[in-house]
């Protein structure tokens, strides 16, 4: 009697909505063991397991990992074949490599080779603090996963999480200080068919990218309109976008009442075409051209057609993850969303005041969550 292929070792870091999907993914493969370190929810998952309502996945309770482990530093008492994280990127709070920072100290770097990472995080840049801590282990070129991510998940509870109908993930290789390599090399294509492969098996929807970072910018096209102006009106993209109930039996809020609709349509939605014409201009400074295999044109039209057509519907709740971060008093991802294409801009020599704008009140909003946390301390 055979027994079949080993299993890969998967350790995923973050277990909030989208770390609670993705290990859940993992673990329906049936290809790999899934150790998941839960930071601020470990009591809760690990006394009662995790709840899923998903719309694609089905009604699921009790659900566990193959390990549950409170730290990193729990969890790096063996090898990894990937490192899925996970966890916001707030490099202003704490960075990628001081999570991660018992898989990049010895004794781990002494016992065990470097994993591939896989970073499941919004925003720009957020790969360039991970690559150069791997780089100075001296073991070789930094193996790092980019990835854009499009799902509505949240965690109603620690250990509940509300999934809906799908999930569509595009993974490529971080090429560090190359934005314009668009062909994977067998070597690279071998690195990421063998995490795709888990999650297709698993029922995720993966595509691989020749090139990640045009992806990952236009991906923050939906982040800069939508979660920045959702945060600072403390209200959901239905504010900006659902008419008001037709019938009056149907209950729904928030909707754009009819007797400031004009305004909201002058103002409101044109200052989110503007926003997006900024990212567009700041696309074609970075040498993204026109086109399918950059950020064409169309793409703005489609930011905003796309979101007023799904953020119409009656049944829609989704609360962006930035705006439940403010809710809930947590650090929002200000710097890897806004910040970092307010810096490129800059070195580009590109205006874009709306952005700026956007980055000076959310500024505001991020200082006032780190001065409470610090009083919270004390």
């Amino acid at each position: 009697m055979t027994s079949g292929p080993q299993k890969r070792e998967i350790l995923l870091v973050g277990f909030g909505a989208i770390g609670a999907v993705y290990s859940l993914v993992v673990d329906r493969s049936g290809l790999a063991r899934i150790t998941v370190v839960a930071r601020s929810n470990f009591n809760e998952v690990n006394d009662h397991g995790m709840r899923f309502e998903s719309k694609k996945y089905g009604e699921i309770n009790g659900w566990k990992p193959d390990r549950l482990c409170r730290s990193v530093a729990e969890a790096a008492d063996r090898s990894y074949d990937y490192v899925l994280v996970a966890t916001k990127a707030v490099p202003d709070i704490i960075t990628t490599p001081e999570i991660l920072e018992p898989l990049l100290t010895a004794p781990y770097i002494d016992r065990f080779p470097q994993p591939t990472y896989m970073l499941l995080q919004n925003g720009i840049n957020v790969e360039l603090d991970l690559y150069h801590a791997v780089k100075k282990l001296g073991q070789g070129e930094p193996r790092i996963i980019d990835s854009t991510l499009y799902i509505f998940c949240n965690l109603l509870a620690p250990d509940i999480c509300e999934h809906g109908e799908s999930d569509r993930l595009e993974i490529g290789i971080y090429r560090h200080e190359d934005n314009f390599t668009l062909v994977n090399s067998a070597a690279e294509l071998e690195i990421l068919d063998g995490i795709a492969g888990i999650l297709k098996e698993g029922g995720g929807t993966i595509e691989i990218a020749g090139e990640i970072q045009r992806k990952k910018f236009a991906k923050d096209y939906f982040n800069m309109g939508y979660a920045t102006f959702s945060t600072l009106t403390s209200y959901t993209v239905p504010a900006f976008f659902r008419p008001p109930p037709s019938d009056p039996s149907l209950h729904y809020s928030p909707y754009v009442h009819p007797k400031t609709a004009d305004r909201i349509q002058e103002y409101t939605l044109g200052a989110l075409k503007a926003t997006f014409a900024e990212m567009e201009s700041v696309a074609r400074a970075l040498g993204y051209p026109d086109s399918e295999e950059g950020i064409p044109s169309s793409f703005t039209k489609h930011a905003f057609d796309w979101n007023r057509e799904l953020h119409m519907r009656p049944d829609n709740t989704h609360v962006s993850s930035m705006l439940l971060d403010a809710r809930k008093g947590l650090p929002i991802e200000c710097e890897v969303i806004v910040g970092e294409v307010v810096r490129m801009a800059r070195k580009l020599d590109v205006p874009v005041p709306r952005i700026e704008m956007l980055y000076a009140l959310l500024l505001v909003v991020q200082n006032q969550t780190i001065r409470r946390m610090e009083e919270a301390k004390h």
